[in-house]
Parts: C-alpha cells; structure tokens; sequence
C-alpha cells in the first residue's frame, strides 16, 4: 500500500540533503526569516526530485490569505520535450472540481433553492428509490432491496450517499460489470444505507446535476459566472483555448520498473454534459485563488462567492464518528491503495477531507485536503493560515514519487515559513 508518511518521503528528504538543506539550516532559516532563502531551499528540494527522473515536472505554490508565500515550477511538461514547467501550465485536475461543485451547491443552499437535509430526488426524480446492494447469489446475481432512507444533498457532499466508485470498491465493481450484462438491473445502485457509512464516489456528479436543476444553468456556465470569473480563475473550465492547450502539461504513465512514459494530449471535444466530479482543467494560481478565498472567510479582492457560514461547513466535519479517507484500489494502472496520513484519524467535511490529528512536520489539525486522479492535491491549513497546491500529472494515483514531492514541499513549507 503507498501511504503518505515516512517512508514514502525518503526521497524527498535525501533531495533536501544532496541540495544542501538540512533539517537544521531550515530551522534556523524559520527562527530568522529570509524569504529568498526559504524559497531556495524549497527550489532545491522539489527541483533535485525532478532532476533525479522521479517526477517530469510540477508546479508549486503557497499562500496565506492575502499573500502568497511560495511559487515554483520545474521540469517539462512531457519528458523528452522542451517545453518546461511553468506557473501557468495547464493540468487536468480531475476530482479537484468535487470542491469547486461543492461551493456551487452552497450557494444555491444559501439562496434556498437547494436544501442540505431534504430528500434529494424532490430536486432530481432520478435519485428517487434507488436500490441498495446487499451481496451476490450463488450465481453471482445481485441482491437489492429499497434503501431505508433518502439520499440528500449533505450525503452527496460527505460521500456518505452509498455512490460508491467501482475504482476503490470491489462490491461497486463486481454490480456495475453485473448491471452491464443484465439490462433488467439498475444501472445504479446504492453500497449501503445513505448516512450509514463514508466512500469516495460519485455523489458529487449527482450534485453537480441539483446545480443544474436548481440554477436552469448547465455546470458548466454556473460555476464560470459564480465562481470562476469572480475569482479571477480565468484559466480553469471544463473546455480549453487553443493558447490554454499550448500550456498543458503531458500526462505520464508509471511502468512497472519506474520508468515514466509520457502519453500525447487527450483528445479534446467541448463536453455535453458536465460532471460534478471531474473533467476540468486549472492552474496553480487560479486554484490557489479558490483556496485564498476560503482560507479568508469566503471573499478575495472585494468579491464573495460563500457567507462565513457556509465556508465553516466547508471546514468542519459532517459525517461524525464515521472514518474516511482510506481505500482499496481494484485497477492497479490507475490508483494504488490510498492511505494518506497512517494513524491520523481521518473525516470529511462538505467539500474535503479533514485530519482530526496534526501531521507530523506539517499542517495542523482539523486541515482540510483532497486530491485529482493524475496526482494533483492541495490542502488548506486555517490554523496556520496556510494553503497550499501542488500539480503533476502522472498515473496511477497516490504515485509514491508524486507523494514524496508533495510531502517534501509541505515539510519544508511549514519548517521555513510556519504560520502565515
């Protein structure tokens, strides 16, 4: 299993050390502040890991609310290439829109056109008596019954719906291959009870689609006038121009010796439909934007895209006592096992994972974090009054390369520059 924790950063911490960065200097840099100096050591750490052939490339950067703290970018966008890393290179960002989706909901729950608690299907018939699976026959036919209780918004927005995906769900996996070959089946069917247990799924798609509804907008457009244009985020959308595509970043499969190989651009066709879940492209200064916004309350520059209350539900955990965070891949090629922070009790909030427990060298308890499917993450600290983002684009998720730059660019984040 890769997991975000020590073991997975000796890489990053033999970088600091071959560049010249050791735990002490950067301590001493934190009790004198430098900000030129901090910026290099956090240079040399990521730009030794790029250098080493462990990542193509990667864009960093950090922020206090108002300030940013850090920006970095190196490597090239396809290994073998020319073209280099840059601030504005362009990334698929994948699950990094379920954020983006969950503010477009809470705003439409501040207008009071959607509602957190209430039945969800009284917005979308489509999510109305859908069945709940609860095992296989002898002949491997699924067993369904009536789910006990409605789907709502808030369980859409905590994963806690019964979506599950067939990536990290052997049970979701083994219903939909069954579903495709017996057309009588549901097409879509419920792992458990909604409130009853956490897994990461597709409950933000059906929260894209209560946007929709409730808006008359398609996704797309909503989260362009409310969001996106408000922000400044003019290089994030689920379409990109021909000058936005001349930036982006080549994705790179991990072969089975570690070798990287680079695959061309996707093939790019202005979508019909619009998922809650994925499907955009952004920047590391556009996205960063968002996170500012959230880290100040809801606001950047004047403009409010959530009131104070809504951004604490975005803060805070709603789903109690039950764990999240941990899965179990069943596609090897496109996601190891995810464990990010081993011990740390793990929950979820509306819109993000959050650590009940601080992570050791890193952020603080009750941050809030989550990730894109080619190994893009981010995280915001209120404690600290940090946020942060970090962009690759490389198969399969939780690359432990990929994880190594991303916990050696925290670690040495918190070391020289601590609180914002």
């Amino acid at each position: 299993m890769v997991r975000f924790s020590r073991r997975d950063v000796v890489l990053g911490t033999a970088a600091m050390a071959a560049a010249g960065t050791t735990a002490t200097a950067i301590a001493a840099t934190s009790a004198s502040p430098d900000v030129s100096r901090s910026s290099r050591d956090i240079d040399a750490a990521l730009r030794t890991l790029v250098d080493a052939g462990k990542v193509p490339g990667v864009v960093a950067m950090a922020a206090g609310a108002q300030t940013t703290i850090y920006q970095g970018a190196f490597g090239v966008r396809a290994q073998g290439e020319a073209a280099k890393m840059t601030a504005d290179t362009v990334f698929r960002i994948a699950s990094m829109a379920k954020l983006v989706t969950s503010v477009a909901a809470l705003q439409l729950v501040e207008q009071g056109r959607l509602k957190l608690d209430e039945p969800a299907a009284d917005v979308d018939p489509a999510l109305a008596a859908l069945p709940v699976l609860t095992g296989f026959d002898a002949r491997g036919v699924p067993q369904l019954r009536p789910a006990r209780r409605p789907v709502t918004l808030r369980n859409l927005l905590t994963h806690t719906s019964g979506f599950s995906y067939p990536l990290w769900d052997a049970e979701a996996k083994r219903y939909l291959q069954a579903a495709r070959s017996d057309p009588a089946l549901p097409r879509s069917a419920l792992m458990f009870d909604p409130g009853s247990r956490w897994s990461y799924g597709g409950g933000l798609d059906r929260a894209g689609r209560l946007v929709e509804i409730a808006s008359g907008l398609t996704l797309d457009r909503y989260v362009r006038d409310h969001i996106l244009r408000p922000l400044g985020m003019n290089d994030t959308g689920y379409t990109i121009t021909p000058s936005q595509r001349a930036r982006e970043a080549h994705l790179h499969v991990r072969q089975g010796d570690g070798r990287l190989l680079p695959q061309p651009l996707e093939k790019h066709a202005a979508p019909r439909i619009f998922s809650g879940g994925g499907g955009i492209y952004s920047t590391a200064p556009d996205y960063l934007a968002l996170l500012r916004a959230l880290l100040n309350g809801g606001s950047r520059n004047g403009r409010s895209i959530l009131r104070p209350h809504s951004v604490a539900l975005l803060t805070t955990n709603q789903i109690g006592d039950l764990a999240a965070g941990v899965m179990t891949t069943t596609n090897p090629a496109l996601s190891n096992d995810v464990d990010f922070f081993p011990g740390v009790r793990l929950r979820w909030s509306l819109g993000h994972m959050l650590n009940l427990d601080p992570v050791e060298g890193g952020r603080q308890a009750s941050s809030l974090t989550w990730a894109g499917l080619y190994n893009t993450y981010y995280w915001i600290d209120p404690a600290s009054g940090i946020a942060g983002v970090i962009m690759m684009q490389i198969l399969p998720f939780a690359d432990q390369h990929a994880l190594a730059a991303y916990r050696v660019f925290e670690r040495a984040l918190y070391q020289t520059h601590g609180a914002a």
